[in-house]
This record gives structure tokens, sequence and C-alpha cells, in this order.
């Protein structure tokens, strides 16, 4: 079975930098979703431990416990996992940002320069997964797929503000809260959430005004 985009994966049982250890507890009978899961949750600690580098199979096996044969039964192999661990990483900013009501851009922007969202301890993840796109086609295809519900959202909520040219401040809001966050974990000392919203700010108030 390989896991879909839209599979629900609990994300993170424990913060992705806590790996002291990546050997797994005694081997447990799961269900198929439960099993998968948790080849997921090894995928993220392997990736937020060692880089894409130390994402191995074997490394991936002995941190969740299961045995080779199960990541290819459901993620078709290494790169279909690699795929479903991106999905989960971006998944709790998607359940924020996609309500049935879409939220304010001023709500929109609380949450996403809120502490759920800007956690350093998804730097070395996010890094390996982003460094890993421009030569995965799996990888490249998931990031597509998330990013396009990230950007959609984001282009609503601004065009609800009645600015021109949504889809592109939607971009550019994009890749500069990408930047903060990388600078706010790199440099906590230069950059906080506090002067990153002022920066983000500056950014909108001459296409959007007054966020609201």
């Amino acid at each position: 079975m390989i896991v879909q985009h839209e599979t629900q994966l609990p994300l993170f049982n424990k913060a992705p930098n806590d790996c002291s250890s990546m050997t797994a507890p005694k081997y447990k009978r799961l269900s198929p979703e439960d099993r998968a899961a948790e080849l997921v949750q090894a995928g993220l600690r392997v990736l937020a431990k060692g880089g894409i580098t130390a994402f191995t199979i074997d490394n991936i096996c002995k941190a969740s416990g299961a045995s080779r044969g199960l990541v290819g039964h459901h993620f078709g192999g290494k790169d279909g996992l690699l795929a479903a661990c991106y999905a989960a990483a971006y998944a709790p900013l998607l359940q924020e940002l996609a309500p049935q009501d879409p939220p304010s851009l001023a709500v929109l922007i609380d949450e996403l320069l809120s502490d759920r969202q800007f956690r350093r301890e998804g730097l070395n993840i996010w890094l390996a997964l982003w460094g890993e796109i421009a030569v995965n086609p799996a990888l490249r295809a998931e990031h597509l797929h998330q990013y396009d519900r990230y950007h959609r959202a984001i282009s609503i909520a601004i065009a609800a503000q009645g600015a021109e040219q949504a889809d592109r401040l939607a971009s550019g809001l994009i890749a500069l809260l990408d930047g903060l966050w990388v600078e706010m974990c790199i440099a906590p000392d230069r950059m906080d959430l506090p002067a990153a919203r002022k920066v983000v700010e500056a950014f909108l108030t001459p296409y959007v005004g007054t966020l609201r």
C-alpha cells in the first residue's frame, strides 16, 4: 500500500532533534496505518539527527523496528518514504492554514509567525528536504503538491484584502518567511518573532494596507 498525499500522519511523537537514540523499542504488532506512520516518524528522526545522508533503509528500520520489506510495501521504496516525510513535515502548517473557512490575512500571519510554526528543532529536517528536491523527482512532485496548497491559502487571504497580483505577493511572502525562519534558527540573537513580524508587515503594507 502506498501512502497517498492526504493520509493524516501524526507528526513528531517527540521533538525532531530529540534523537539521542535512534534505536527502536522492541517490535510490536501494529495496524498497516500505524506502521506506515511509525516509519514516517522514524524517517523524520533520522533526518533530524543526520540529514539526508543518514536517510537510509538500514537507519530507518533501526529507528522504527520495522523490516526492510515494509518500507517498500508501504511506500514503494526510500523515495516514497521521503516524500511521505515531506508531507508530514508540512501537515501541521496546512492544518492551520486550510480550515473550512479560510482565515483572514491577519490571522494567517499570526499563525505563520507563531511559536507553533517557527520551531528551531525542525531546521535540520527542512534543510535536508530542501537540498534533495532538486535531484529527487518523487520529492519534487511532493513539494509542488504541498507548496501549491500552501501558496493557495496565502494567495486567497491576500486577495481578500483587495490586493492586486495576490499570487505574486504570496510567492514573495513565502520566500520572505522561509528566509526569516532560517535566519532565526541560525542567528536567534539577530532575528526573533517580533522583529520578523515587522519585516513581514513592511513587505505587505504597501500592497494591502493595515492587516485585518
